[in-house]
């Protein structure tokens, strides 16, 4: 690789590397911005709540049993809610019989209802019975205050042990958390159970196990008869608790009755009975699975390292690598979430490591995509000034095809060629830069007639144009686009005349008149890169390509600017009038080919005694003195100087 060639690789690589570290840089700024964001935080929940339900933990074993409030026991009962406090004292007294270790009632009871019902639940309530208590927090625009409601003193005057069953939710409205209150209703639960930890892990993550009646579950009616309805020793030495338990689970949008929305709920989307939470929260608090959040320096540091680890990834280039890796790497920023939930009850949410590694890689991703544009258009535009425009764009589509090999197609092929050039350069051989800038103004109108009528250039040699149609894309009207495009070229030639005699005539000097001749042949040929596998061209080659060579060369001896072959010319007969001029046979070949013109201004009558012409001079019945010469040349003008040039072959060969 040349010295140049290898510092601009450098420089380029440089570049993306530089541009690669602001996108890192810009990406942890904007992080740390957007991790501001409450939005951001529910996101971060929202995460937590599909990785602690992906296992679909269940409950763990020996945890509380739940007796339901629910439709059937509304039905049995057949009393108005809220029920009278006498039935509560029974059930108390039916579950501590069947050897409930702890009681818990789920039930507000703050308030004075009949005598005799408070003085039954009064004497049944015991230290191993813990009541709901509730505490809310009522703000107004002038003052907040903490109300809270408690069960009747005579109540835990008798023993019972008050718990506070409110929870907290978050901005979605989502329970997730341990609550706050050091006499939590399940706090209290486990303090009486006798497994009560120090400290309770207020505010931590809860770990959910299932979705709404996970738990053991008995209706409250069954409860009131467990020797007659349930399985014998089903509530012996088991935490109980009572409470409001619909059996068909309420849906979010519709709400409920002291349920709310739990980590399940994305995969479900009905809410968990407030009764149900409490055993969850006991569950977290006796086994020790509640999970702490990490905190923000290892949170940043995991960003940070999510954002190397991407730089990494698009250090040297994207593509569909970058992709499969990509997976990988979003894949284990999960399981790594997940895996610290469960072996270290620790969660770091793979949100901020995700979304920072998405941002570096797709972005280098989309600079580097910008810049293959780029360059490809660059080289596009490159490369259309050496070959056909579709050839390039062709090739940009299929790199596949830039190999050696061709194809066999049929292909209008032009030679171009200006009469009299090299008499032209012998006058301006002491004036290199105008003969140059002379062919420049000469090729580039040709070229571009050329292109704009869809051919593929496919060589200049000197002054000479080579071009053919029908490849690189298919071009049904092949030969009729090449002669229109002979045509325009004439008109083109004409044009740059009048230039050059402007120019002549202000410089007072002579000017170069140009002439052309062209040769179209169509037929088959063999197209496609040629040449060495290090330097090829896209280009035609065969005997229909020699024949367009001879018939330019061969044109100047008719007198005409065009000459086709016989295919050529059988093609635009529809659109064109074509005379035949003559049968020659051209070297290489054994058999004459007819050869044609193009002729714009010529009556019927002239066009068949034109036809009448061609045939007496093949039978050689044509003489020098015959009228129809200068008859001919008047009705037909474009052909007066072929009919001279024969005219002038006969008597030549006369007087031989």
């Amino acid at each position: 690789m040349r010295p140049q060639e290898k510092s601009r690789q450098a420089g380029q690589t440089r570049s993306r590397h530089l541009r690669l570290l602001v996108l890192s840089l810009t990406t942890l700024i904007a992080i740390s911005f957007l991790s501001r964001l409450p939005a951001w935080s529910l996101l971060e929940l929202r995460s937590f709540d599909y990785l602690s339900t992906v296992d679909d933990p269940r409950p763990p074993p020996g945890g509380p049993v739940i007796v339901a409030i629910d439709e059937p026991s509304l039905a049995d009962i057949n009393a108005q809610w809220p029920w009278p406090r006498s039935l509560h004292a029974e059930l108390i007294s039916q579950l501590r019989a069947a050897g409930a270790r702890v009681i818990g009632l789920d039930i507000i009871m703050a308030e004075p209802s009949n005598p005799d019902n408070d003085a039954a639940i009064t004497k049944a309530v015991g230290p191993d019975t813990v009541l709901a208590g509730d505490e809310t927090l009522i703000e107004t625009p002038q003052a907040s205050q903490l109300i809270r409601a408690t069960p009747l003193p005579q109540l835990t005057e008798a023993g019972a042990v008050t718990g506070i069953a409110s929870v907290e939710l978050s901005g979605d409205g989502t329970f997730r958390r341990i609550p706050g209150y050091e006499d939590g209703f399940a706090a209290m639960l486990a303090k009486v159970s006798g497994v009560a930890p120090e400290t309770l892990p207020a505010g931590q993550l809860i770990q959910s196990f299932g979705p709404a009646r996970s738990y053991p579950t008995v209706s409250y009616y069954q409860a009131l008869d467990p020797a007659n309805l349930l399985p014998p020793d089903y509530f012996k030495n088991r935490i109980v608790l009572v409470g409001l338990s619909l059996q068909n689970a309420p849906v979010i949008n519709k709400g409920g009755v002291d349920a709310f929305a739990t980590p399940y709920t994305v995969h479900t989307g009905t809410l968990t009975s407030g009764v149900e939470i409490q055993a969850t929260i006991y569950d977290n608090i006796r086994n020790g699975l509640s999970i702490a959040e990490a905190r923000l320096p290892v949170v940043a540091v995991c960003i940070l390292i999510s954002v190397l680890l991407a730089a990494a990834t698009v250090w040297r280039s994207t593509g569909w690598l970058t992709i499969v890796t990509s997976a990988a790497a979003l894949l284990a920023f999960a399981a790594i979430s997940f895996s610290g939930m469960r072996l270290a009850h620790i969660f770091v949410s793979p949100l901020g490591p995700t979304v920072a590694y998405i941002s570096v890689v797709f972005g280098q991703a989309a600079f580097d995509y910008a810049e293959e544009r780029r360059n490809k258009r660059q080289i596009i535009r490159a490369f259309a000034q050496y070959i056909s425009p579709d050839l390039v764009r062709r090739l940009s589509q299929d790199p596949s095809q830039l190999k050696l090999g061709g194809e066999r197609r049929t292909l209008s092929v032009l030679f171009s060629d200006v009469r009299g050039f090299t008499t032209i350069a012998e006058a301006l051989k002491d004036d290199p830069e105008q003969l140059t800038g002379l062919i420049n103004r000469l090729l580039t109108p040709l070229s571009d007639v050329v292109m704009d009528h869809g051919g593929t250039i496919d060589k200049y040699m000197g002054d000479c144009i080579m071009a053919f149609w029908n490849a690189p894309l298919d071009d049904p009207d092949h030969a009729l686009h090449a002669v229109k495009a002979s045509l325009a070229m004439q008109a083109a030639i004409s044009s740059l005349n009048h230039e050059l005699e402007r120019e002549a005539a202000m410089r007072g000097g002579k000017p170069h008149v140009l002439k052309m001749g062209v040769g179209i042949n169509t037929g088959e040929c063999i197209v496609g890169n040629m040449g060495s596998t290090r330097r090829f061209d896209y280009s035609c080659l065969g005997d229909s390509v020699n024949l367009a060579s001879r018939l330019e060369g061969a044109s100047k001896n008719y007198g005409v600017a065009l000459l086709l072959g016989e295919e050529t010319a059988r093609l635009v007969a529809g659109t064109y009038t074509v005379v035949e001029l003559d049968r020659i046979i051209v070297k290489g070949r054994t058999v004459p080919s007819p050869v044609y013109t193009v002729v714009h201004k010529a009556e019927a009558e002239a066009l068949a005694a034109h036809q009448a012409f061609i045939a007496a001079k093949y039978a050689g019945t044509l003489a020098p003195s015959d009228p129809t010469f200068d008859r001919l040349a008047a009705d037909i003008p474009e052909l007066a100087p072929y009919y001279a040039i024969v005219r002038e072959a006969l008597a030549e060969s006369g007087e031989e």
